[in-house]
């Protein structure tokens, strides 16, 4: 099985690359782009479906035959929403940055499904609290199953300081609708200050997947199986970008039995 763990690169250009193949996978693809002002990026989806996500910074956007000028806001992941950029399979589409601005690149098979190039505005996004006390957390839903899309699912997640996340743990490895969905994820991990650090463990029932690692600011976790539980250190906010896919676009988990009493502790 291919590391859990992506590093990211240092510098600009390119710093985190997840393809299917490089995760021994089927769906889930995610790149970030570190980009300085003037720099552009551009690519043509194929058969796959793209959401692009402005973690940080502003940028002129284009898809297809739209054209959707200046994007994007926040100069931090933990201030405000995010903007993003659906485009549809057998589309180009290109990013110029206008400030320094960091570019997530999510992907998933396209299914043909007639979808146009849309922007994704903060202000559409829903914003919702999980979890109480050490465990609570705060997700915005940028492609929700309810919202037009193919296979991709994102979302954003801040977890604060000594808090937990994706806690009590769960899994969705399985396609056994209604009660769970087979879905690959990756998890993109910001810190705020970012000389911090978090941690997460994927594992499994059995443990033949059991690995605990310590995440730094701007690298990549990948899920292609198991539960995978978050913990932010004192002092340090931990922000993730969720890339979820799989055969059916829907989110339906299985708490790990031992832990299910925290719900309703």
């Amino acid at each position: 099985m291919p590391k859990l763990l992506v590093k990211s690169e240092k510098g600009t250009g390119r710093v985190s690359h997840v393809t299917p193949a490089s995760a021994g996978w089927t769906y889930v693809g995610f790149d970030l782009h570190r980009m300085k002002p003037g720099e552009a990026v551009s690519a043509a989806t194929g058969d796959r479906e793209v959401c692009l996500v402005l973690v940080t910074g502003k940028g002129r956007a284009k898809a297809g035959t739209e054209d959707f000028g200046l994007l994007g806001e926040r100069m931090s992941p933990f201030e405000g929403k995010p903007w993003s950029v659906y485009v549809p399979q057998g589309s180009d589409w290109s990013v110029t940055a206008e400030t320094g601005l960091e570019l997530a690149v999510c992907s998933a098979p396209g299914l043909d499904g007639g979808l146009a190039a849309r922007v994704i505005a903060p202000d559409q996004l829903g914003r919702e609290v999980r979890g109480k006390g050490a465990n609570t957390r705060y997700v915005t839903n940028i492609l929700p199953e309810n919202e037009p899309a193919d296979s991709l699912l994102v979302v954003e997640v801040i977890t604060p300081g000594g808090h937990t996340s994706s806690y009590p743990p769960h899994k969705h490895d399985r396609d056994d609708l209604p009660r769970e969905s087979y879905l690959e994820e990756t998890y993109y991990h910001r810190l705020n200050p970012p000389q911090g650090f978090a941690f997460q463990r994927v594992y499994t029932d059995d443990r033949s997947l059991d690995e605990t690692m310590a995440v730094e600011d701007g690298d990549v976790v990948l899920v292609p199986k198991g539960y995978h539980p978050c913990a932010a250190c004192h002092g340090y906010d931990l922000y993730y970008l969720n890339v979820m896919a799989g055969p059916k676009r829907t989110w339906k988990f299985y708490n790990a039995p031992e832990h299910e009493w925290l719900l309703k502790a």
